[in-house]
């Protein structure tokens, strides 16, 4: 196929596909999807060799969010059943953080709801990290907190973060339908800050929320020219108790689609498989492997995820391997000069588990129609272990 030979071509150039070469992702058929993953796996490769990086999330602070984000079980007026705790303390949650990463976690993710943090909040966040640091020599930690604040970002740099997550989710163009609380500009802003203090920064979407072609193409070129180190990759999981909850508009082979897409948009960089890929990819995840060269290990924010070790089992099954802690993840043309993933002078660019309606997707049956997947809800299991519980997690 000529638009896949193209595309893999500047994917080992780094050179940016065009927005028309990126639908064309999007609209190829299920019988040539196998080619599609083939020709995004070879990119994929070359940046990243046959390495997965494992990455384990710790909730600080679970629900009772102020923000109204439609895709959330956390938000203001969420009626799922989800855990909900306030903050844990640096000890509680270093001792979180220690199962991933005896599970082979090399990166930490500390996430809390909220529209933005304190300064209070900034301190407690920075004993956890100094915690998480003091005992796991080696591991990676990133902050997840909402909105930043003037001086935020440094503190936590200061304090050891290596990076700052913080989500654009879906594009400029639709963002409203989805959060009324805060903007898209209000995102872009928190990732700049972020990369102005020296933090990785770690932006990436949320999938399968009725948004269409054009709109998954929008955020994903956004991103790149944003141009963040990881693109996590998420799967919106339709918890009952949001307003999202019917919108079960994916299937195995579109997750898939969708993955190939940001890889061949974003070739070097670290594009990670997130929340919603158990719900959506289903026995399909191995093949995601191809694509992706990151995965959250266990359960995420508020749902529950594989089990650790089938994780694990899957990767070496598919013919991969866990990155260890001494490897660098990023190419070495990213790690050492803080490039973008696109061309020399073009940049690239869950953490939440499903963490507005956009019109329907080119291609996709609209929810309800005869031809439209049904719903999974026994697919959608909360949280019930690990952080901010008694009960050992799932890592």
């Amino acid at each position: 196929m000529d638009l896949l030979n193209t595309l893999v071509d500047k994917g080992l150039r780094r050179e940016l596909p065009t927005r028309e070469e990126a639908l064309a992702v999007l609209a190829t058929s299920d019988d040539d999807l196998l080619e599609v993953v083939a020709a995004a796996g070879k990119v994929r490769r070359q940046w990243f060799g046959r390495r997965v990086k494992l990455n384990y999330l710790v909730n600080l602070k679970s629900g009772l969010c102020p923000e109204d984000c439609s895709y959330c079980s956390q938000r203001l007026g969420s009626k799922a059943e989800i855990l909900k705790y306030t903050w844990l303390k640096p000890d509680e949650a270093s001792k979180a953080a220690a199962a991933g990463v005896a599970g082979g976690a090399k990166r930490v993710c500390l996430v809390a709801s909220g529209r933005g943090p304190t300064d209070r909040d900034v301190d407690r966040v920075s004993e956890t990290i100094e915690a998480i640091k003091e005992q796991n020599e080696g591991v990676e930690v990133c902050a997840c907190l909402g909105l930043l604040s003037d001086g935020q970002a440094d503190r936590l740099r200061s304090a050891g973060a290596d990076a700052y997550n913080h989500n654009l989710n879906t594009s400029e163009g639709t963002y409203g339908d989805i959060t009324t609380t805060h903007t898209y500009a209000d995102r872009v802003e928190t990732v700049q800050q972020a990369q102005a203090a020296g933090l990785s920064a770690c932006s990436g979407l949320i999938a399968g929320m009725g948004e269409s072609d054009a709109d998954l193409v929008d955020v994903v070129f956004s991103l790149r020219e944003l141009d963040p180190d990881s693109v996590p990759v998420n799967f919106l999981i339709p918890f009952e108790g949001t307003p999202l909850a019917k919108e079960w508009n994916l299937t195995p082979q579109r997750c898939l689609r969708i993955l190939a897409m940001v890889r061949f948009v974003c070739p070097d960089v670290e594009v990670r498989l997130a929340g919603g890929r158990e719900v959506h990819l289903r026995s399909m995840q191995p093949l995601a492997l191809n694509l992706v060269n990151s995965i959250f290990l266990g359960d995420y924010l508020t749902s529950e995820g594989q089990a650790g070790q089938a994780d694990l089992d899957m990767i070496a099954d598919a013919g991969f391997e866990v990155e260890g802690a001494g490897t660098t993840t990023l190419p070495a043309h990213r790690a050492e000069s803080g490039a973008g993933c696109g061309s020399h002078d073009s940049g690239c660019g869950s953490h939440d588990d499903g963490c507005a309606p956009c019109g329907e997707a080119p291609g996709e049956a609209a929810p309800g129609s005869p031809e439209a997947p049904a719903a999974r809800t026994d697919l959608v299991a909360v949280r019930r272990r690990g952080a901010g519980t008694d009960l050992a997690p799932n890592a």
